[in-house]
């Protein structure tokens, strides 16, 4: 017999934003206490995975995030995404050539105005501000000449206080088409302005349309670099993803850019987490969220750079058509009738339910989720976030089904905020989680797969001792959890350069299975013959 059979389920533990990398005054996961994670690296089969740059279907040399992170476990293969995507829809002409291009630049007229609005950066894992300068160039060739960017300061993807370099990138861009009025007209922060994610604070959103439709904001200045250096004086310390929205005026007083009825907005970012929420509230007829005051949809064309929900096809208009995604690791297991849970918190709900399963809400059968509410308060303040309650609810649904999924999300959330204590408080609770929870699954008869995302929790200062809130390129960890009879039946496989795609068939090889799709990469682990 060469199946592997457990008696309890296969557990999937995904330790959101935590990478290797050698101890180092930046490294929060290595100055962190925990105990079991440097046990069980010591005692079960461990290897470390690629999970940046090609590996995950990026540009080479780009770091990993979530959303391709949980798209390559979830489907097994490595699939061109992302800004890889985007790029190549660029260099081909495929955005300029769409229908919702096309539509837009129809829309305005010769009276109109363009708007644009995105993650205002080059951290390529939103967006990328060289699709902006594009699309600018590419308006104003055909004819466009009134112009609007409502800038959504990153410092999450890229260094915290960076906002003012892109603002002067897009100036010194913007002052070649001398015949043209292009201008700033808001800005604001990504963690409290429009780019709020799994509908965990509407308010943010309401900010961020308010600011760009009505022109309405706490704050009033009369350029953006003036905005940001005002705010910053304001609030010491304050990162670009947390700066208050404000609107830019002119002389007057008066906003220089409220999106009016007959003109097109073209949302440029192409990851659809933080972007799905924002053209809801642009393109819903039925939206019970916030009040739009006397706004419809009718009003303004608006455009995203693809589909940000492939289940309901939003929004109507995008610039590149969504990836479709197949041989799921769900699909699979909902084919052969395996159970499955997944459980995360608010924040990370998406990423282990939507991205797992090949952007889709849509559950198999036999699949079932679970959502924990997160907290409200910012991370860094509540660095624990909900790691016993994804533990609790996992432990008491165990006995239920055959393969459980879980995202931890600390290691990324709160080392988005580069605060090194709050980091690894939220280290200390994960591992303190994972005893529980294999210490249950050890229990039942069942194996516990630890494994990361993408990295961001090992590189909380740069190389010249900087605050650092981007993700990584770094490997992740691969640890399986077995004391089972099992685990002398099986031995890591020799492969070069593994990465996330290789989880999809280990997960089905240790469920049992010695076929799987052919799409799949390998399996990390080899069964021995009897």
């Amino acid at each position: 017999m060469d199946k592997l059979s457990f008696d309890g389920p296969v557990v999937l533990a995904v330790l959101d934003g935590v990478g290797l990398a050698p101890d180092s005054d930046g490294n929060a996961v290595s100055k962190a206490r925990t105990p079991f994670l440097g046990k069980a690296s010591k005692k079960y089969p461990h290897l470390a995975l690629d999970a940046s740059g090609l590996a995950v279907g990026l540009v080479d040399g780009q770091m990993g995030n979530s959303e391709v992170g949980h798209n390559t476990l979830g489907s097994g293969q490595i699939i061109k995404q992302g800004i890889a995507r985007i790029n190549e829809a660029f260099e081909s002409g495929e955005v300029f050539e769409s229908t919702a291009w096309k539509g837009a630049i129809s829309r305005i007229g010769s009276v109109g105005t363009l708007h644009f609005a995105g993650i205002f950066s080059d951290g390529g894992v939103h967006s990328d501000i060289s699709h902006l300068f594009k699309m600018i160039g590419r308006a104003y060739e055909e004819g466009v000449r009134k112009m609007r960017v409502h800038a959504i300061f990153d410092g999450r993807d890229v260094p915290p206080t960076s906002a003012i370099e892109y603002i002067k990138q897009f100036e010194d861009f913007a002052s070649q088409f001398v015949d043209a009025d292009i201008k700033l007209a808001s800005g604001g922060g990504r963690m409290v302005c429009v780019a709020d994610r799994y509908e965990n604070d509407w308010s943010v959103v309401k900010s961020g349309f308010d600011m760009m439709k009505w022109g309405k904001a706490e704050y009033y200045f009369h350029s953006a670099e003036e905005g940001v250096s005002a705010l910053r004086r304001e609030y010491t310390g304050v990162q670009d993803q947390n700066l208050p929205p404000f609107v830019i005026v002119d002389n007057s007083e008066k906003p220089v850019g409220t999106i009016e009825v007959g003109d097109a907005l073209i949302y440029f970012d192409f990851r659809a987490d933080r972007a799905i929420e924002i053209a809801q509230a642009f393109t819903y007829w039925d939206f019970p969220y916030f009040e739009r005051g006397n706004y419809t949809p009718d009003d303004v064309y608006f455009v995203g750079m693809t589909e940000y929900n492939s289940d309901t096809h939003v929004p109507e208009h995008r610039l590149v058509e969504q990836i479709v995604i197949s041989d799921t690791l769900s699909q699979f297991l909902g084919l052969h009738e395996v159970s499955q849970l997944a459980v995360s918190e608010t924040v990370k709900f998406g990423h282990i339910t939507y991205y797992f399963n090949g952007n889709s809400y849509e559950k198999v059968s036999g699949e079932e989720h679970i959502q924990v509410d997160s907290y409200t308060e910012p991370f860094e303040t509540r660095p624990w976030m909900r790691s016993a309650e994804i533990t609790d609810a996992v432990i008491s649904n165990l006995e239920k089904y055959k393969f459980v999924r879980l995202n931890y999300p600390g290691g990324d959330m709160v080392g988005h905020t580069a605060d090194m204590n709050a980091t690894i408080v939220a280290m200390e609770a994960i591992d303190l989680s994972l005893a529980r929870l294999y210490q249950k699954v050890q229990e039942l008869g069942g194996c516990l797969i630890i494994v990361a995302d993408h990295g961001n929790a090992e590189e909380l200062l740069d190389n010249e001792g900087r605050a650092k809130t981007a993700h990584t390129t770094n490997k992740v960890p691969c640890i399986i959890c077995d004391d089972t009879v099992n685990r002398s039946r099986y031995e890591l496989a020799s492969i070069m350069n593994p990465g996330l795609a290789n989880l999809a068939a280990t997960i089905a090889t240790l469920l049992g299975f010695n076929e799987y799709p052919k799409s799949w990469q390998e399996s990390l682990i080899v069964v021995n013959k009897y």
